[in-house]
């Protein structure tokens, strides 16, 4: 089944050459040449991952990257002339997947879509069907009687630590602030106490990991947040 994809980028040369190599890699393309267009793409589409550039006419990549946040998992790879990692920080923070820098080549932009839809796994084509039983490598999460296991050994964790291990689980491919996993799992608002969620993230790191200093299910992104690992 080919992958459907969105391409937002002003650049023309661009659009045409990553459009044609894609298609060549065997993935269906849309593309659009500002933000204004490419919503409306998104609202008519169905799209397993979104390239999305960040210096859009009419409406800017990042305003279009917060409003396909609120409506969708789809994993977005931001593709940018700035390299900075304030730049990065900002992509990421907002709920993008990954980030490439131009100029790049076409080999390392299509192993970079791969990725970003092997991360996806299960979740991109069904993050509103509900799923009982969720396995992440060792990991057996039972969602209706919020019971974890690994290697058939039950995991006892607190409520908290239950409720931000899926919210990881449930967002394979996102990267989460400090901020947003306060406000998902606290359900309140966040006035900049980090120590809170590190000593959560800490204390869950040494329940489900096999080594907590190196660990493989909480991924940190330093100066931006937390992800799940990849597997």
């Amino acid at each position: 089944m080919q992958e459907n994809i969105l391409l937002i980028e002003d650049d023309e040369s661009i659009r045409e050459m990553v459009t044609t190599y894609l298609t060549k890699e065997g993935f269906r393309m849309l593309h659009a040449s500002d933000g204004e267009e490419a919503m409306k793409l998104f609202y008519t589409h169905s799209f397993d991952l979104i390239l999305l550039d960040l210096m859009l006419p009419k409406m800017n990549g990042m305003d279009c990257l917060k409003e396909i946040r609120e409506q969708s998992l789809v994993p977005v790879l931001i593709l940018s002339a700035k390299d900075s990692d304030v730049d990065k920080a900002l992509g990421l923070g907002f709920g993008a997947d990954d980030y490439i820098a131009k100029p790049f080549s076409m080999i390392e932009l299509l192993a970079r879509v791969k990725a970003a839809l092997r991360r996806a796994g299960y979740s991109s084509k069904k993050e509103n069907v509900h799923q009982p039983i969720i396995h992440v490598h060792e990991l057996e999460l039972d969602m209706d009687n919020f019971l974890v296991s690994k290697h058939g050994v039950s995991i006892q964790l607190t409520s908290k630590e239950w409720e931000i291990l899926k919210l990881f689980v449930l967002h394979p491919t996102k990267v989460f602030t400090k901020e947003q996993i306060y406000r998902s799992v606290w359900n309140e608002e966040y006035y900049g106490d980090a120590n809170i969620i590190n000593v959560h993230i800490s204390r869950l790191r040494e329940k489900i990991e096999d080594n907590p200093s190196n660990p493989k299910y909480i991924k940190t992104l330093w100066g931006i947040g937390y992800r799940l690992g990849e597997f």
